[in-house]
């Protein structure tokens, strides 16, 4: 089979879509953003990894399928004049409105251009309780079994420790950033942990090699987040604005959930209630129970 998939972000996107690869295991062709295609190269999987300023290069062959997570325009349009036998997801119909294929309304009711409309495609993602995998692969006739991420091997950047803390977020969803990650560090290392703040980065390579160099990760639902589960590092995670229920936990993922998760859900503003709800020392026993874990199955420091 010959597949076509276009999702170009956001990058932990990118990343938990990578697990259909375990399903198609002929041969790929992934439109990404530029950023990304290093997360798609040197994997052991048939993929040609396009930019997205390299799309045409897609032109040249007919395809048995084509999945399009994304939700613009302008992407829905260039996959329009792609050869394909089948679409999954997203397109532009005859008077350039995006839609998307019956097979997928699982997921896109739940987006942007839910044919409900923002307010209760919201609605709908608060009340859904299915990943953002088990989602797409029910679209696409498969049940999920977990399969895992498809990372390429993580460098070893030289920070190592017991724990690595992502603490900052992105402009777009300033409430993910959680209010107490310099008194969590202040109390890890008081126990004697060794406690990393995750660096910026100028590779995503970096920064994956990064978060692989830890044996457990605490954040918001974030990129190092999904670098964590692709590379079996423990993690704690703090939703203060985002679903908990679209994260596949693969076993080692504890979801901290804010109690005012329904007031400020995807909402894009900033309010410092949404910060502090969740307690400094819920996500301190929640760390220590993670190392405890791991301790019980893999003794010894990292």
């Amino acid at each position: 089979m010959k597949l076509l998939i276009a999702k170009l972000g956001a990058t932990g996107d990118v990343v938990r879509t990578t697990t259909l690869l375990r399903r198609f295991p002929g041969s790929v062709t992934w439109i990404t953003a530029a950023k990304n295609a290093s997360l798609l190269q040197n994997i052991d999987f048939n993929v040609r990894c396009l930019a997205w300023e390299e799309r045409s290069a897609a032109l040249d062959s007919k395809y048995d399928l084509v999945i399009n997570l994304e939700d613009t325009l302008d992407i829905a349009e260039f996959l329009g004049t792609v050869r394909y036998d089948q679409l999954f997801g997203a397109y532009a119909d005859a008077d350039r409105r995006l839609s998307y294929t019956e097979d997928s309304r699982s997921w896109f009711d739940l987006s942007l251009i839910s044919r409900f409309g923002r307010k209760r495609a919201d609605e709908l993602k608060f009340v859904n309780r299915t990943s953002y995998q088990e989602h797409l692969f029910s679209g696409l006739g498969f049940d999920f079994g977990g399969e895992q991420y498809v990372l390429p091997a993580p460098p070893d950047t030289g920070l190592h420790g017991d724990v690595a803390l992502a603490a900052e977020s992105g402009p777009v969803w300033p409430m993910k950033k959680w209010a107490y990650y310099a008194e969590l560090k202040q109390r890890l290392e008081a126990d004697g942990l060794t406690v990393n703040v995750l660096p910026q980065r100028k590779t995503l390579l970096e920064h994956l090699g990064d978060v692989a160099g830890h044996r457990c990760l605490v954040g918001g639902d974030s990129l190092p987040m999904h670098f964590a589960l692709g590379t079996g590092v423990r993690t704690i995670s703090i939703f203060n604005c985002t679903s908990p229920w679209e994260i596949h936990d693969y076993g080692i993922l504890t979801k901290l959930v804010s109690p005012l998760l329904a007031e400020f859900f995807y909402k894009r503003d900033f309010d410092p209630r949404a910060t502090t709800a969740i307690s400094l020392n819920e996500v301190l026993a929640a760390t220590h129970e993670q190392i405890r874990a791991l301790e019980a199955t893999a003794p010894g420091r990292v």
